[in-house]
């Protein structure tokens, strides 16, 4: 399998922006181009997977088994001729003092030559013993060339150029002068989603005509085709329920500019477990479709607040549907609409008002990175239990404030901060709501769960099909 894994030597480096660059040129270039991310993450594997045409996934050692990530890994690989794997933070970096779950770790398990994004700012000789620090630090990794970044001009670049081949034996396969056009906007969350982003397309297509000019592709594609190890260990695929009822469980997803954080990987899951995915525009859609359960993912749905009030119509729907029993899950942006309200840079505007409680936004982030969670008694999708302890994720400025009642919760925080800093997974009625973002995997199989709760609910109420009551 040719691939290749773009690493830093730290984080904002621009490794997102040459990974999208190199991969929206290899696609004009007739390659099949499969992309990964590193870690948990939804913003970059958007504009990674636009780039390509094809979804991006994510590798994650705190979320999934080294078999799964192999095996996700080779799946996805199967109908494509390069891989790229873009890093988080810095190729060295990681959780652990040993460096096993590390972007290096991950290199090395899918036997990935490393290609180094320098962000060359202020440098000059000083970029010797940095790279080489780089490749003498772990002789288990391949780092086999640098593209230096934010390069001040061609005299700048030629002092690289000179310093790098007099000092070490690295080749260098690039150097991307500094250029206005190959930012892309940020917010609090980090890069704005490519599904938000109106002239998503037209930047892709300036970063990937950039790149072509000061990337050397040929080299790059010569690397990718020799790689340390091929990854052959092969794994089974989590094993999947399958609906019971004769026609497909249909399953409604919001998926608009307010919300877009879903991982391709669990929504193929609910697929291949029976059910018909079918996707909302929580901005423009006045009624729900026939449904038996909904999922809302996480999102920006304070930035797009006014909008997501103005259509009161779907508002109302939902807040009928999930009264009337509809077997709901949402996580993060989707427990924010169904709240009461959200606040926001002195604005206030309504929401759903299922939740009774407000969504109060903050300046600092009020829950961020890995988390833990246990699962309580009451956790309401009871089908394959997860015993032991849940890893997932959290990253959100908002706060759920002002609950006017007492709610149960599916989930006791071990390490996060949830919805109280003690609890997460509010319930009500057949609603799981909470502040994690969970992964589908071989240890929380949630996906299947939600599909098995949506037809136990299904049994007990068989001619039940939700719609909108406007």
């Amino acid at each position: 399998m040719s691939h290749l894994f773009i690493s830093a030597a730290h984080k904002s480096s621009g490794k997102t922006t040459i990974s999208i660059g190199l991969t929206a040129a290899y696609n004009q270039l007739n390659h099949k181009v499969q992309t990964f991310k590193k870690g948990p993450d939804y913003i970059d594997p958007m504009w990674l997977g636009r780039a390509a045409g094809e979804p991006c996934y994510n590798l994650d050692f705190y979320t999934m088994q080294e078999n799964e990530i192999r095996h996700c890994f080779n799946q996805h690989m199967e109908n494509a001729n390069l891989g790229i794997i873009e890093g988080n933070k810095g190729l060295y970096d990681g959780l652990d003092l040993d460096g096993s779950n590390s972007n290096a770790a991950l290199a090395h398990l899918l036997g990935a030559p490393v290609i180094l994004v320098i962000d060359s700012r202020g440098m000059t000789r000083g970029i010797a013993p940095l790279v080489l620090g780089y490749q003498n630090f772990d002789s288990n990794i391949n780092i086999q060339g640098v593209i230096l970044n934010q390069v001040g001009g061609s005299r700048h670049e030629s002092k690289l150029r000179a310093i790098l081949e007099h000092y070490t034996d690295v080749k260098v396969l690039g150097a991307v002068h500094k250029n206005n056009d190959l930012d892309i906007d940020e917010r609090h969350l980090g890069l704005i989603p490519s599904n938000e982003e109106h002239e998503a397309d037209k930047k892709i297509l300036s970063i990937a005509n950039n790149i072509k000019d000061q990337v050397n592709l040929d080299q790059l594609i010569d690397i990718a085709n020799h790689t340390t190890k091929q990854t052959t260990t092969e794994t089974t695929a989590p094993v999947t329920l399958k609906s019971n009822n004769t026609n497909s469980i249909k399953i409604g997803i919001f998926k608009d500019k307010a919300f877009g954080f879903y991982y391709p990987d669990d929504l193929n899951t609910l697929q291949e477990a029976g059910a018909e995915l079918v996707y909302i525009n929580s901005l423009k859609d006045k009624s729900l479709p026939p449904i038996d359960g909904l999922f809302i993912g996480g999102g920006f749905p304070e930035s797009m607040m006014q909008q997501l009030n103005e259509n009161n119509s779907l508002r109302t729907a939902v807040k009928s549907a999930v009264e009337n029993g509809l077997p709901t899950y949402a996580e993060c942006g989707g427990l924010m609409y169904l709240s009461r309200s959200i606040s926001w840079n002195d604005t206030k505007h309504e929401m759903a008002g299922v939740i009774d409680g407000d969504i109060l936004m903050h300046e600092r982030p009020q829950g961020r990175g890995y988390i833990q969670l246990q699962e309580t008694d009451t956790h309401p999708w009871q089908t394959h239990t997860s015993e032991g302890t849940i890893f997932a994720h959290e990253f959100h400025y908002s706060e759920l404030v002002n609950l006017d009642q007492e709610y149960q919760y599916a989930y006791k925080v071990l390490r996060g901060a949830g919805i109280d800093g003690k609890h997460d997974g509010l319930i009500y009625k057949n609603l799981l709501a909470n502040y994690a973002h969970l992964r589908n995997t071989q240890n929380n199989q949630w996906a299947i769960r939600f599909i098995a709760f949506i037809n136990d609910h299904l049994i007990g109420n068989p001619l039940k099909s939700f719609v909108s009551q406007t």
